[in-house]
């Protein structure tokens, strides 16, 4: 009789020692999910604010288009060096072939066929993520 009962003990204890390691494991796993959400909100809020100042760096290199002012020239260098401390790099394009996850086709003219001829709006990736396409116009014929 003494042997069942300590028999039932051992499965109690087991059972126990069973149902809080799942318990941990459990809030272990909640807070990773805790954390990659909150990883996930802050990329998000950073990419909203990105595409609303993006339009402001466009303007700063339309501007230093027409002017040689210098102050404009440092502006844009400023710029670009925070966007990239946040992750954020310009999609290279011209000569490469198109690639419809990176860009858009705004034109087509007279080029190699499928090779970006021109880019006419910058384009950046967060991580790896497409932050804006780049606007491009692509060779539409072999030349």
């Amino acid at each position: 009789m003494k042997k069942k009962h300590e028999d039932k003990n051992e499965n109690h204890r087991q059972n126990l020692e069973n149902q809080l390691k799942r318990a941990v494991a459990d809030y272990q796993n909640l807070e990773k999910r805790i954390a990659m959400e909150k990883a996930d909100w802050i990329r998000l809020s950073n990419k909203d604010l990105l595409l609303r100042l993006l339009p402001g760096l466009d303007s700063l290199i339309l501007a230093q288009k027409h002017t040689q002012d210098e102050g404009v020239k440092i502006a844009i260098k400023h710029f670009l060096e925070i966007l990239e401390q946040e992750g954020v790099k310009k999609i290279e394009t011209e000569g490469k072939d198109f690639d419809p996850n990176l860009m858009e086709v705004v034109a087509t003219r007279e080029g190699d066929a499928g090779k970006v001829l021109e880019e006419t709006r910058t384009g950046y990736a967060l991580g790896d993520k497409v932050l804006r396409p780049a606007q491009v116009i692509v060779g539409g014929q072999e030349n």
